[in-house]
């Protein structure tokens, strides 16, 4: 006899089994792969961005079935990875995040989805404010960690799988990596494959397709690799400002040396668009299931699409992810140092130093303070500094934001916003992760993960209001599992030099790429457009910043905060990251659907529900 149960409400359920229903509500049908199912056989779904090959994904559901279950997770491609088999369920993300689940404990056991919001409304719980406060105040520190966006709904961290065994406690598990670190030129054939395998596939099965090329190094290799498969349309979006650079004459030379491109130019300034439009009447944006930098790019995004969707792509193609794989933070000179290459290490810290244009000895002072120091006690010291209110936040200039670069964590100037509520909200989570930290981390490999991870989530944002608004998929081929794999198996220090720009693109794709691209060394920056937007919505965004429910909730001091986006609309210094993130903050708080009723609707059900 079937029982009234809670099911995501309107959604088609896309499978059913003796053990599971599983629903799939934000992925098309085309995106969700099952293996072949037999009484007392492992089953591996994979519902999201697979590339496997048939016979792929045969071998990893055969590997599964002799207990090797980690195998579906080496898959090619980013996807949500699903392994049942007679000791439980296994469920992943991948590895930077594009893909991420959550769970919370139910009556009946665990109740996990690719999105925290749904479980937060079931649960009938609300946002975590010290989350919402640290991801922009704080950098360093893995705010999230185990955590989401929502006061008890658990986050699996990206590279880790959530483990359901029959009578057995939920627990999370790391996925193996390979262990092997290969030297550079050992390392550049994997690189070639595994990027060129996640775009080529992407290219030859998709259908119709589209590109981003904005002339850089990373849009212009997506998009050389796709055109060598087949015609696409490749996109390049200007305005008056970044027609000032040189990305335009790029991007022209790749289309025309490619003649599978068609190629499409969007002027921001001739279209009217800029940042932080259309941000006026927040009940009409996009809800995405953490705070989404895309909302400050709508119009813009609106605009660029507009092309590919008339074109009829299936499919849209980026570069995203390129700084965090074919590049490396500088404060991997310090695992450098700990890895026993001193003398190179410090080579390449006074190299460091030179291209920021700052002293060498505040630089090199900096690296062994962070040597010297253990990540619990920059992260305990940090936290002492915050509930103190000492204002000892980022400050400008280059030779500070050098050193700044080498420390394993610190605050932003957006602290001096928060109230003394606020500052103990964030202090009291960073004093938590101080807590857990493994004494071992080292700094540079801490802030990759924290930057893959950041750019992982702004994709499946950013993916996620694509679909929404224009039902166009957006792929980051260079955040899939194998690409990172193979990028990381290489240690930062290693993939790059001081003063070279991406040498790691320039070895792998020479030859298959063209070689004017792979030898560029200029890298536009944006902040005069964000400027510009910024100051022509400047009205619009101090409304929102004026109903700030942080504000309300006695944890921002908003007049602080409109003080630094005047200086902003100005043209003055200010911190206009954390403006960005504050602002779309405030709209996914007011655009937060929390009730049940919005997510889930009862349903008749013979066995218990999981939810992606």
């Amino acid at each position: 006899m079937g029982r009234e149960r809670l099911a995501p409400s309107g959604s088609p359920r896309r499978f059913a089994d003796d053990a599971a229903r599983i629903w799939a509500t934000g992925f098309d049908p085309g995106e969700v792969r099952r293996g072949s199912v037999r009484r007392g056989q492992a089953e591996l779904l994979a519902i999201g961005g697979c590339l496997a090959t048939r016979e792929e994904f045969s071998a990893a559901r055969a590997a599964a079935e002799c207990g090797a279950w980690t195998a579906a997770m080496r898959l090619p491609g980013s996807f949500l990875t699903v392994v049942r088999d007679r000791t439980g369920l296994r469920i992943a993300g991948d590895r930077a995040g594009t893909v991420t689940v959550y769970w919370i404990p139910v009556r009946e056991g665990v109740l996990w989805a690719t999105a925290a919001a749904p479980l937060a409304a079931f649960a009938e719980v609300e946002p975590n404010p010290a989350v919402l406060l640290g991801a922009f105040t704080v950098r360093g520190v893995d705010v999230l960690a185990a955590d989401s966006y929502f006061h008890a709904v658990r986050r699996v961290p990206p590279g880790n799988a959530l483990i359901l065994a029959p009578g057995r406690q939920p627990r999370t598990e790391a996925l193996p990596v390979p262990s092997a670190v290969t030297s550079f030129e050992e390392g550049v054939p994997a690189v070639r494959e595994t990027i060129a395998a996640a775009v080529g596939r992407r290219a030859t099965n998709a259908g119709p397709i589209s590109s981003d090329l904005s002339g850089g190094v990373d849009s212009g290799t997506v998009t050389s690799l796709a055109a060598a498969r087949g015609p696409l349309l490749a996109v390049t979006y200007t305005d008056a400002r970044m027609g000032e650079q040189d990305d335009m004459r790029y991007a022209e030379r790749i289309a025309h040396d490619h003649p599978q491109i068609t190629h499409v130019t969007i002027d921001g300034t001739r279209a009217g668009v800029q940042h932080f439009d259309g941000l006026q009447d927040p009940a009409v944006l996009p809800f995405t299931d953490t705070p989404s930098f895309t909302l400050g790019l709508l119009a813009i995004k609106a605009a660029q699409f507009g092309p590919a969707t008339a074109h009829g792509s299936r499919a849209h193609l980026t570069g995203r992810g390129g700084d965090d794989v074919l590049d490396a933070v500088p404060a991997m000179v310090v695992d450098q140092y700990r890895a026993g290459h001193r003398r190179e290490a410090l080579r390449r810290t006074a190299a460091f130093a030179r291209t920021r244009r700052a002293a060498l000895w505040p630089v090199l002072g900096q690296a062994a303070r962070t040597q010297r120091t253990l990540y619990p006690q920059a992260l305990a010291a940090l936290a002492d500094t915050i509930n103190a209110g000492s204002g000892r936040t980022a400050q400008s200039g280059p030779a500070t934001s050098a050193a700044q670069m080498l420390t394993w964590c610190g605050s932003s100037a957006a602290t001096t916003w928060l109230t003394r509520a606020g500052r103990a909200a964030v202090a009291d989570l960073v004093t938590a992760r101080a807590q857990t930290a493994p004494p071992d981390t080292a700094p540079g490999a801490l802030h990759e993960r924290l930057a893959l991870e950041l750019m992982g989530d702004g994709h499946a944002t950013f993916d996620q209001i694509s679909r929404q608004q224009w039902g166009l998929p957006v792929h980051a081929p260079l955040l899939d599992n194998l690409v990172v794999d193979a990028c990381h198996a290489i240690p930062g220090y290693a993939r790059t030099q001081p003063g070279d720009f991406k040498p790691l693109a320039r070895a792998a794709f020479a030859g298959h790429v063209p070689d004017y691209l792979l030898h560029r060394r200029t890298k536009t920056a944006f902040t005069s457009s964000l400027f510009a937007g910024l100051r022509t919505n400047a009205p619009a965004l101090r409304r929102i910043l004026g109903r700030s429910l942080l504000a309300q909730a006695g944890l921002l001091d908003v007049s602080k905060a409109l003080a630094s986006l005047g200086s902003a609309a100005r043209g003055e210094p200010a911190p206009l990251a954390a403006l960005h993130a504050l602002i779309v903050t405030e709209l996914w708080l007011a655009t937060l659907p929390t009730a049940r009723t919005m997510w889930w609707e009862q349903t008749t059900a013979h066995v218990q529900e999981v939810a992606p």
